[in-house]
């Protein structure tokens, strides 16, 4: 068994299919492969759904703030100069990857923007909360009444259901017609997996890579087969429950934390929930040393100076996470980093500060909670309705009210095959892919609100 990865298999072009291999020196440098993968999550449903998906704070009538989409769009441009500057550092440091297989810096960076392009695809309408109101139905709901007929990794997957398990299935999951969902190239699926394990078993662990999960049963056949490919490490052995994180999934991580920390507090200044004194204190404290004084006066208004100082601060934070990845390569390799890259930055009390007033004053304002109260109850409801139809028609005794609700769902999913798993799985990823406002239409519907 290996016991360090390899970076000429970490960068596999390979996709799902493949019969033959696929060299980066005989690649089109006019569209690379780990380019398509960007253009084909672009031009995915699930990805535009992410512009009616909150991001931490609903949509505003007063100001701009960020959904799931374009936070998503900021990650990945802040993953592609995290990947970009790794990528310099890496080729000079392993120069038969650039003279030998033909690898560039921008494939490093490719590979990290699509990844974290991809990030959030998984997740339910109303944020975090949406994963926490669907787990609620199968452990605290109707939902449990299922327990007695799935194993007890399948029911772990739906009550603790993971917008990161979720997003590894849209991606890589066969539909009719379509085989091996979009069919990224492996490196991008690893990059994109931060939680390489599965439901089951949990155990406690001050591990990063191991405080979710980011494999459903239903994906475990093609999560081992890219692990494989990529020369993923089997952490424990035996039954291949977990493997090492991709390296530059460390990066994709990075990216979303420099972004959430940062714009999050952000959106919180331009709503008025933080003061824009206040802020600029926090924020100045983070880029002190990098300020231009002069420029940094002759802005015309508070407004600015904040968009100003957070540009600085991304940039700080990209440059001290490129050095932890570089000054922990070996360790990396050989799977051996257990923290995330900016619990090490030397701006860490600074980015502390900042999340502990967004905790008080975003996170648990009082529209983020009435937010996730009224969620809770959209998702329950349709979880409700979805399942009792489905599994009345799979068993033949469905009514016509049953018939009807069936007529809500894809076509391109067959609730009326499969395990009871896959059918539960199956409602859980429709609802998943709701917007914010489709699951709130869809419930006025079903509760006679909406003609």
């Amino acid at each position: 068994m290996n016991d360090i990865m390899h970076w000429e298999q970490l960068l596999s072009l390979k996709r799902h299919g493949d019969s033959n291999k696929r060299l980066r020196n005989e690649q089109d440098e006019t569209r690379l492969g780990f380019d398509v993968d960007y253009d084909r999550i672009i031009f995915s449903s699930e990805f535009r759904s992410l512009q009616d998906k909150t991001q931490v704070i609903p949509l505003s009538s007063t100001d701009f703030v960020h959904t799931r989409l374009t936070h998503s769009l900021e990650v990945s441009v802040v993953a592609r100069s995290l990947g970009r500057k790794v990528g310099v550092k890496i080729l000079e440091k392993h120069p038969a990857l650039a003279e030998v297989h033909g690898y560039k810096p921008n494939d490093f960076g490719s590979i990290v923007a699509a990844a974290a392009l991809a990030h959030d695809i998984g997740n339910p309408p109303f944020g975090h909360s949406g994963e926490n109101a669907i787990g609620h139905f199968f452990k605290n709901g109707q939902g449990k009444n299922f327990k007695s007929e799935l194993t007890d990794k399948e029911y772990e997957d739906l009550c603790n259901f993971e917008g990161n398990a979720n997003g590894f299935k849209i991606l890589t999951q066969d539909l009719k017609g379509l085989l091996g969902g979009l069919r990224l190239s492996y490196a991008t699926l690893g990059a994109f997996t931060k939680y390489p394990k599965q439901s089951l078993p949990k155990g406690i662990t001050d591990d990063v890579a191991y405080k979710k999960y980011g494999v459903f049963q239903s994906e475990v056949p093609m999560f081992k087969q890219i692990s494989e490919e990529l020369g993923l490490l089997n952490k424990n052995n035996i039954s291949g429950d977990q493997f090492s994180r991709h390296p530059l999934a460390y990066l994709v991580e990075a990216a979303d934390d420099i972004c959430y920390t940062i714009i999050d507090f952000e959106d919180g200044i331009n709503l008025g929930v933080i003061e824009e004194d206040f802020a600029l204190e926090y924020l100045i404290k983070l880029v002190k040393n990098n300020i231009q004084t002069s420029k940094y006066n002759a802005l015309p208004d508070k407004k600015a100076r904040v968009s100003y100082l957070r540009a600085i601060a991304i940039g700080a934070l990209i440059d001290d996470a490129v050095n932890i990845f570089i000054q922990n390569e070996e360790a990396l390799l050989q799977g051996n980093v257990r923290f995330a890259l900016l619990e090490k930055s030397q701006y860490k009390a600074q980015m502390d500060d900042i999340i502990k007033l967004s905790i008080d004053r975003i996170y648990n304002s009082k529209e983020v909670i009435d937010k996730e109260l009224s969620g809770f109850e959209v998702i329950n409801e349709l979880l409700l309705r979805y399942t009792n139809a489905i599994n009345n028609c799979y068993e033949e005794k469905g009514s016509h009210y049953d018939e009807l609700i069936l007529k809500l769902l894809p076509k391109r999913f067959d609730f009326k095959d499969g395990s009871l798993y896959t059918r539960l799985m199956g409602i859980c990823s429709v609802i998943s892919s709701y917007s914010d406002s489709k699951a709130v239409l869809t419930y006025k519907k079903l509760k006679g609100l909406k003609f």
